[in-house]
């Protein structure tokens, strides 16, 4: 099946309608490697005014992003979406790699939503067929890639996880295996004749790891074309992603050119760092914030962060307008505890997960906490002790504080271990019986008896 024939196969999901294609008038394209030709200030004269709502509507559009390419071409959309009444079609791609939704995936759900806010029609893409080949984006290996059943069982979480930033009734919801997988072997040889070797080799990760003699998979190719191919399946009018998806996003408009269509503008949002202050957030790095996490835990992992990145996640996660971080952020250089501007962040942040109340009662639990109290909602669980007694080591392990008894010593090592509200210090402490409340760091808390 060849590539427009495979489209004209592929279905909207729960609906019989075939895709058709739509023929546009092309405006200039960039490839991946190359910068917009153009700013606002040069842009040619639109075909619709620019009004003072299509100006609004740009700055929502630029807060807190990296790159808006090429803007000129933006604007036009806009205002030709304000003097037509016909939305944009806004696109975000996110492969279900994992269960759970953290914050960093917030950043760009967040600038979904604000565009949703003002009218344009967001298509919420979840890549359960890309999925299976494996994103290389910043990589300098191959990235394993999954298996049918863990994207399967990922994706189920996503969209409801999703629903907690966007309007479930304005999002569109789609699935790329529902046209990926109509392509077929002749589509896919016809797919990879739209774009070059060399011009692939100019992405940052392949062109590392040739010159390092570090493998590469024919298959990773695959990869940036089919997240283009989406593009050109949901002739989406932007598309979003974070800095390392650049590559992916400019080739969605190279290869919408490819097929006649009106080429996307591109949306990169800034990478969030994590809780360690240095590397992206991510679950693999453990360095993450799930939106399904308990109220308390992420409040009190909001509260770690340092008073620097507290205003990165203030712009990236927040919904106060600029001038009210600005002017939070003024009052703290001016002597007000930046403590108190980060209790509205993490309060805001789960009030909009969790409700009002639990951010309310989260914050009691950490200013509890932090004056050494227990909280009232702890584990509960009984261990049996051998006659020797059980080891502390062990006992962490077993009442799940810590994953593994090594973790243990290095926490005892460095002070972070109480019971009863007591440092423990001596490894070989063994405990015969009795009930304690056991602590590990800040937020781990269990209230053990000993049999």
């Amino acid at each position: 099946m060849s590539v427009p024939d495979a489209m004209q196969a592929a279905k909207y999901s729960g609906g019989s309608r075939p895709y058709r294609m739509l023929i546009f008038t092309c405006w200039p394209t960039m490839s991946p490697s190359e910068k917009a030709p153009e700013t606002l200030a040069d842009a040619a004269p639109a075909q619709h005014p620019v009004t003072d709502r299509v100006r609004e509507a740009l700055a929502i559009t630029q807060r807190g992003v990296d790159e808006l390419l090429p803007e000129a071409e933006w604007v036009r959309k806009l205002a030709r979406s304000e003097a037509t009444g016909v939305p944009l079609r806004v696109k975000l791609g996110l492969d279900p790699t994992a269960p759970d939704i953290h914050l960093g995936h917030t950043v760009v759900l967040n600038k979904l939503r604000q565009l949703q806010d003002i009218g344009h029609q967001v298509i919420f893409l979840i890549g359960d067929f890309t999925s299976l080949i494996g994103d290389p984006s910043g990589r300098n290996t191959t990235r394993p890639p999954l298996t049918p059943e863990q994207v399967k069982a990922n994706a189920e979480t996503y969209y409801k996880q999703a629903s907690l930033v966007l309007d479930p009734a304005k999002t569109e919801i789609r699935y790329n295996s529902e046209w990926c997988d109509a392509l077929g072997a002749r589509g896919m040889i016809q797919l990879a004749s739209r774009y070059t070797v060399a011009r692939m080799m100019e992405r940052n990760d392949f062109h590392d790891r040739f010159h390092a003699g570090t493998s590469i998979s024919v298959h990773e190719f695959l990869y940036p074309l089919m997240q283009g191919y989406d593009s050109v399946a949901l002739k989406s009018d932007l598309e979003l992603g974070g800095t390392d998806q650049k590559f992916n996003l400019l080739m969605g408009r190279h290869l919408q050119a490819e097929y006649g269509q009106e080429a996307q503008c591109i949306l990169t949002m800034p990478l969030l760092v994590g809780l360690d202050g240095v590397e992206k957030m991510s679950k693999s790095k453990n360095n993450y914030i799930g939106i399904s996490e308990a109220p308390n835990d992420m409040f009190g992992k909001l509260m770690s962060i340092s008073d620097g990145l507290m205003w990165s996640y203030f712009t990236l996660l927040s919904f106060r307008s600029l001038d009210d971080i600005a002017q939070l952020k003024a009052e703290c250089a001016a002597g007000r505890n930046p403590r108190d501007a980060k209790v509205a962040l993490g309060q805001e942040i789960v009030a909009r997960f969790h409700g009002a109340a639990a951010a309310d009662t989260a914050l009691q639990d950490f200013v509890n906490r932090s004056k050494g109290g227990v909280p009232d909602d702890i584990p509960e669980l009984t261990l049996t002790a051998p006659a020797e007694g059980l080891g502390i080591g062990a006992l962490l392990k077993q009442a799940g504080l810590v994953p593994s008894s090594s973790e243990a010593m290095r926490m005892i090592e460095q002070g972070g271990v109480r019971i009863d509200g007591d440092v423990v210090s001596d490894k070989a402490l063994r405990l015969s019986s009795g009930q304690f409340v056991v602590q590990v760091g800040k937020r781990k808390f269990a209230r053990v008896t000993v049999a």
